[in-house]
């Protein structure tokens, strides 16, 4: 129950003033109005004309919902988002009580996982990425269960969802492939299948998440194929039209590099060398002769920063347990979850990236936190002294959390009382 609790109680946090700050946040001002632009139209559009966008449907869909159930307002476009924040919370609970069979280290996971500002402030604000999160980790769970076929299925809205899930779907095909390794006929017999589970389920959902873009005659590039001939005459125009678009979407992304003030190298997104501001104003009225309001999308310090040794920590036992002979699968699945949403980014160093895209993999560090935990409690019965000093971090961790409260809900503080919450001068 207590990942459930615990998801409860943060839902109810990230409900809480979810209408602050008010207008479009950051990125808002995309998904937003491609939320809207589906609810109306099924594509998006810019006026009367189609709008070439470069995320598939599936986020903004979601988004969508939440304005349809709760009208177009912050707390409308921000509601499906903050309910997805919770539900992740539940499930990486559920998944370390996958991977360490221990109750009381499943709850510690979700509250790691509620105590992360990070987290929270994507859970209010309408972006993409907490979304993509919501369906790798039930994508993650269903595969620890060894339900491919719905692990596919959710590996397919999350790429519906952002593309950078493709890591995710080829790191956890690549390792189902190698464990499936027995005599070649069996091994053959069920690479078929792993294919279709892996790569055609995937493909399918995500095609099936563009049926707005197919029905209508207003989504980009849509008539592409139109009056174009082509030695490939039996393939309808539509999919001949939606390659195309894919193309464009593709040739974007890989030649993204218009500067932003608050890009920020891979190396720097573990020790949130550079977080972004998703939200900044000066308003007149905090009690002082200066004030700020700033949503900063920083993890919470203390959780991050204990999360790096942590990963080192899992990388030695795994390596050790390589040598020796002795898989440890959960370090093994920490370490892909990281490297599959991680490693990736240091491939375009040219890219124009964020910090907060750093949320995707954020659960596996929580992960790598409760494996060091398990380490460091040791065998049943537990020490009282090993219980107080894991005790004592998540203390910490919380009072980090507090502390930088006003930063993650866009809290109107003072200038001074803000100035000292940028512990590093890259923050500001």
């Amino acid at each position: 129950m207590a990942p459930f609790l615990i998801a409860l109680i943060s839902f109810v946090l990230r409900l809480w003033n979810l209408s602050t700050p008010k207008g479009l946040v950051f990125d808002e001002v995309y998904y937003v109005n491609g939320a809207r632009d589906f609810l109306r139209y099924g594509v998006e559009v810019t006026g009367s004309s189609p709008e070439f966008v470069v995320h598939p449907p599936v986020g903004k869909w979601s988004i969508a919902l939440g304005i349809k159930f709760f009208g177009n307002s912050e707390f409308g476009w921000r509601f499906t988002v903050a309910l997805a924040g919770a539900i992740t919370i539940y499930l990486i609970g559920r998944i370390a009580q996958r991977l360490f069979h221990n109750p009381i280290l499943s709850g510690l996971a979700s509250l790691l996982m509620a105590l992360d500002g990070l987290n929270l402030v994507h859970s209010r604000t309408a972006l993409l990425d907490l979304i993509l999160t919501l369906f790798i980790l039930l994508a993650v769970y269903a595969w620890l269960k060894n339900q491919y076929w719905l692990t596919g299925f959710w590996f397919g809205l999350a790429l519906g969802t952002k593309w950078s899930a493709v890591y995710y779907v080829a790191a956890f095909a690549i390792l189902t492939i190698y464990r499936d390794r027995t005599s070649i006929k069996h091994w053959l017999k069920l690479l078929l299948k792993r294919i279709a589970q892996f790569a055609i389920v995937p493909l399918i959902t995500y095609a099936l998440s563009w049926t707005g873009w197919f029905l209508s005659s207003r989504g980009w590039d849509r008539q592409w194929a139109d009056g174009r001939s082509t030695s490939w005459g039996f393939i309808p125009n539509s999919l001949r039209s939606f390659w195309h678009y894919q193309a464009e979407i593709l040739s974007f992304h890989t030649t993204l590099t218009t500067p932003h003030s608050y890009q920020a190298n891979p190396w720097s997104w573990l020790i949130m060398g550079r977080p972004t501001s998703f939200f900044y104003q000066t308003p007149k009225k905090c009690g002082a002769p200066a004030c700020s309001q700033e949503v900063l999308a920083l993890g919470t310090p203390l959780l991050w920063w204990l999360g790096v040794f942590a990963l080192a920590t899992v990388l030695g036992f795994w390596m050790r347990a390589l040598v020796l002979r002795t898989p440890d699968f959960s370090a093994g699945v920490i370490l892909l979850g990281v490297a599959a949403g991680y490693l990736p980014w240091f491939m375009f160093q040219k890219r124009t990236v964020f910090t907060f895209y750093a949320i995707v993999f954020e659960p596996f560090i929580i992960l790598a936190l409760v494996y060091c935990a398990k380490k460091i409690l040791g065998e049943k019965p537990w020490s009282q002294s090993r219980k107080l000093l894991v005790a004592g971090l998540v203390f910490l961790i919380a009072l980090n959390f507090i502390y930088f409260w006003p930063l993650f809900t866009g809290t109107v503080i003072t200038y001074d009382t803000w100035h000292r919450l940028m512990w590093l001068p890259s923050w500001i």
